[in-house]
């Protein structure tokens, strides 16, 4: 269990983060109705129905937490040599957990999630006016590239080795 808690604990921070920023712009746009916790984790009401929302604001309330996200991950991409150096361990491994999840969760979530339970991407969508195929597409994407970097630099500079097909390089340089 002990080694499973920086995962745990990971995925609550990016919860609290992405969740709370769903709030945070829904009510700077008087939307924000409560949360609640649902088996899948917390979701955020809105006071107007998905069926009667249209306008920008929709893209910016469904879409902010989601690039905040993974420009997160990108931040802490950018300085994660000072977290492998860590001599805590907790701090190293909760700061790799942070890394990965950031970095691929949110694309995730856009690009597959609408196939399972609707979510962020329809509400980008519908807010900017856009197709949800090119939000979905434009995400897939991010999480290819996002995949790769977690492959090729944040496995290895914390010293981790995997055989697993999903975590080791699809692309090598010559």
């Amino acid at each position: 269990m002990k080694k499973y808690l920086t995962l745990i604990l990971s995925l609550v921070i990016i919860a609290i983060i992405h969740e709370g920023l769903h709030a945070l712009i829904a009510n700077a746009y008087g939307e924000y109705n409560g949360f609640r916790l649902k088996p899948y984790g917390l979701e955020v009401f809105y006071k107007t129905p998905v069926e009667e929302r249209s306008g920008i604001k929709w893209g910016f309330i469904s879409g902010t937490s989601n690039v905040a996200t993974v420009l997160l991950g990108y931040l802490l991409f950018a300085f994660k040599n000072q977290f492998y150096k860590q001599q805590n361990n907790f701090i190293r491994s909760l700061f790799y957990w942070l890394i990965i999840c950031l970095l691929l969760l949110d694309p995730l979530n856009i690009s597959i999630g609408p196939f399972i339970y609707g979510g962020d991407a329809n509400g980008i969508a519908t807010g900017f006016g856009i197709n949800r195929w090119v939000v979905q597409g434009i995400f897939i994407i991010i999480f290819f590239i996002n995949r790769e970097l977690v492959a090729q630099k944040v496995i290895p500079s914390f010293g981790i080795m995997t055989r697993h097909p999903l975590f080791r390089p699809w692309i090598t340089h010559p």
